[in-house]
């Protein structure tokens, strides 16, 4: 496939678009790609590479390696998710802190819309499509009301978490970020993405080492993982598309349990900075909720992260695949 530039640039923005949405924990990258018709190159272009590329840089050179696993199109793309990734860390960690009802109301909304969205890609609704969707909401749910089984702070829990959150970000319709929230290494993800940049900025070297060895475990679990599920998932949506789907759309609708706005904590941990982080919580209604419940925001939000997803929906119907 030629491209342009300016075909580039696009793609780039679209990783900026899957980018924010992976520092999220609400709509899925791979939703991202979905709605913008990207997805199965992104997947089809993973899965080629591998070390038969060295193999063809071998004997016919580096262009042709290149090209054999559409490299420009990769760098096009991962280069606008960095982008993203940097620049918004530092907002969602302040929103967090500052404004948590309504940021967690916001992507409460993102993926009441991307469940929509993904049940309406299932083609031909069946019993056994139906019990999927039963049996993985209802795993779903109780998995977000699990305590992380260790302390996001330890190496070969990094390793996990990298692994498991990159096959979700590449799902459509499951956050990756959202599975670091689960598995309670969200903050710490945040945290490393922040210190490495400030460490760096500010000659803080202790800080930018300690950082930027979170970064590696995690990015090495990410490698492992992309590897080991992308032909598997390329397999899987080729030939079981509306099962996938299925199981994507449960998954979803289960975790609406742990971006619910309105939150009791229950447990709370010290990490690896001094703070104070919850560990544990529960869902609670917004006449429960201590403070302010900001109800009328929180429901605008709603509406706007649900709007967000229509819009982009809106717009990949109207776009050519470049």
């Amino acid at each position: 496939m030629q491209r342009r530039f300016i075909d580039y640039l696009v793609i780039t923005f679209k990783g900026i678009a899957m980018g924010a949405a992976d520092v999220v924990p609400g709509v899925s990258g791979g939703t991202i790609a979905f709605i913008s018709g990207i997805y199965e190159e992104l997947i089809e272009s993973i899965d080629k590479v591998n070390l038969s590329v060295f193999k063809v840089w071998k004997k016919e050179g580096f262009k042709t390696a290149w090209n054999s696993f559409n490299g420009n199109f990769l760098i096009a793309l991962f280069s606008g998710i960095a982008i993203s990734i940097l620049s918004l860390s530092k907002l969602i960690k302040w929103l967090l802190h500052n404004e948590p009802v309504l940021l967690w109301s916001f992507f409460f909304g993102l993926v009441l819309a991307s469940i929509l969205y993904i049940a309406k890609q299932i083609k031909g609704w069946s019993l056994k499509l139906i019990i999927a969707i039963l049996i993985t909401s209802i795993i779903s749910f109780y998995i977000t009301k699990a305590e992380p089984f260790a302390s996001p702070d330890s190496p070969y829990y990094l390793i996990f978490c990298g692994f498991i959150a990159i096959i979700a970000m590449i799902l459509p319709g499951v956050s990756g970020a959202f599975i670091l929230l689960i598995l309670g290494a969200y903050q710490t993800a945040i945290d490393t993405i922040n210190n490495l940049r400030d460490g760096l900025l500010n000659g803080n070297m202790e800080l930018f080492k300690d950082a930027l060895l979170k970064f590696v475990l995690l990015g090495v679990g990410a490698v492992i993982g992309l590897k080991v599920f992308s032909k598997a998932l390329n397999w899987m949506f080729k030939h079981h598309k509306n099962l996938t789907l299925a199981i994507l759309t449960g998954f979803m609708i289960g975790s609406l349990n742990k971006i619910w706005p309105w939150k009791e904590v229950l447990k709370t941990r010290i990490n690896s900075e001094g703070e104070v982080v919850t560990l544990l919580d529960k869902s609670i209604l917004p006449t429960s909720y201590v403070g302010d419940n900001e109800l009328v925001m929180a429901i605008i939000f709603i509406v706007i992260g649900f709007a967000t997803i229509l819009i982009l929906e809106s717009l990949g119907k109207h776009k050519n695949k470049v």
